[in-house]
């Protein structure tokens, strides 16, 4: 008689996934074909939409048309997988022109630093449209931040996980993370129709998530392609202090504001209401994103070389589809990407070895600012290189990635109902706008601009 024979499969190494890869690559190639297209709605008033767009909504789309089996649960998995690693390159590349551009943020720096305070503006826009949309106690998790990662452990420390103030930010967070790049792309692409300088709106879209920063600020790069390498390093910059101060801010200012808001405006607008988050809606299977461990202290060889595999498919589908995009180079490129790789692989080691945590977020962005320093001996050596890479092309792999990623999430999207995604949007509005509305405020009365 045969002995037992265990029926568990092996896992796969993340980068011997080549079907995942291989359509990625396939969908950024469309992508790129496609290119930015500009929708006029008034003479004066366009939409831009970009590659990355396309990109992501391919992505969801082929997960859900599931008589297919192009992509389904697994290969969502791995992409969700990634997601970290594949971030990285993004902020090294907004580090990198942040680090040539020191001696202009030098001068806007209080501007970058008290647009901060913006962020507040989505208390004031968002939470009124809760409590009359019938949200109750769920408006203060919903309301008080862009409820990304950070903030996120706020709020189930401060009110606990079962409590309605956990279930309205894992509202905004789950529904953010599915229409948010989508959402603020088009909403920075609107923007530039406000009397809003480029240099404000580029420092608003540094709101503390990578991938809507980096969706934020693409349409502004196409619009105004003479100011890019400026507006890339004022929103990397942004990025980088909404990171480091973010949580302080909604912590100390953004939770009390928000708690004196509702208990003003909740008799006189949300008293007669009575829709409330339900808490079946939450499968906490489905918070994979929010409860997944880090683990960060495991480190070993074959996890170091499954990243660079990983970091190479990656520069090498940037690398095509920013030779389709701009017509530059694909080996100028592929080294600019290799470059940003180095960067990237970098920091999650150090995340990971270092005994005080600290993300590879803050780490790459660091190391990215340092090398690329006009006074930096390395920096003449990386930016000629880095610079024929485009931002543009990088966000639309990523968010190809992301498109597949979220095809888990979809089913419990639509649960949430098109009332949370109505908040989701005002939300994003109010910290964007109210940003960039400091931003100008400020760049004027120091007179940048």
């Amino acid at each position: 008689m045969n002995e037992y024979k265990s029926t568990k499969k092996k896992k796969k190494a993340p980068w011997k996934e080549y079907k995942l890869h291989i359509i990625i690559l396939f969908i950024v190639i469309i992508s790129e074909l496609i290119g930015m297209q500009r929708i006029y709605l008034t003479s004066t008033i366009s939409v831009v939409i970009m590659p990355l767009l396309y990109a992501m909504i391919m992505g969801l789309g082929l997960y859900l048309i599931k008589p297919f089996t192009f992509i389904g649960d697994h290969e969502s998995k791995v992409a969700e997988g990634l997601m970290m690693l594949f971030m990285t390159p993004i902020l090294a590349k907004l580090a990198v022109s942040s680090g040539q551009a020191l001696n202009i943020l030098i001068t806007v720096g209080p501007a970058i630093v008290l647009q901060e305070f913006g962020n507040l503006g989505t208390i004031f826009f968002a939470l009124p449209i809760a409590l009359l949309l019938g949200f109750k106690r769920e408006s203060i998790g919903m309301t008080s931040s862009i409820c990304r990662e950070p903030n996120l452990g706020i709020i189930m420390d401060k009110y606990g996980f079962k409590s309605p103030e956990t279930r309205g930010v894992l509202t905004i967070f789950i529904i953010g993370t599915v229409i948010g790049t989508v959402f603020i792309s088009l909403l920075a692409s609107l923007s530039t129709a406000l009397p809003l300088h480029p240099y404000a709106l580029a420092m608003a879209s540094g709101i503390g998530s990578a991938s809507m920063n980096a969706a934020a600020i693409a349409p502004l790069l196409a619009i105004f392609p003479g100011m890019a390498e400026n507006m890339e390093a004022f929103a990397g910059f942004s990025n980088l202090i909404s990171f480091c101060f973010g949580l302080y801010l909604t912590l100390f200012v953004g939770l009390p504001l928000t708690e004196k808001l509702y208990k003003w405006l909740e008799p006189k607008i949300g008293r007669n209401t009575s829709v409330s988050t339900d808490e079946k809606n939450y499968d906490a299977s489905d918070m994979k994103k929010v409860n997944q461990s880090k683990e960060i202290s495991k480190i070993s060889y074959k996890r170091v070389f499954d990243w660079i595999i990983l970091l190479l498919i990656f520069s090498f589908i940037v690398s095509v589809g920013n030779t389709i995009h701009t017509h530059n180079s694909f080996k100028m490129a592929f080294i600019g990407m290799l470059l940003l790789s180095a960067m990237s692989l970098v920091s999650v080691i150090l995340e990971r070895v270092v005994p005080r945590h600290i993300s590879s977020i803050i780490y790459v962005s660091i190391i990215g600012i340092l090398l690329a320093m006009p006074w930096s001996p390395f920096s003449g050596y990386i930016v000629p290189y880095i610079k024929n890479v485009d931002l543009v092309s990088i966000v639309t792999v990523f968010l190809a990635y992301v498109g597949v990623s979220i095809g888990r999430d979809w089913d419990q999207f639509k649960k949430l109902g098109y009332k949370g995604a109505i908040v989701t949007c005002f939300v994003i509005t109010g910290t964007y706008i109210g940003s960039a509305v400091i931003a100008q405020l400020v760049l004027m009365g120091t007179g940048a601009i």
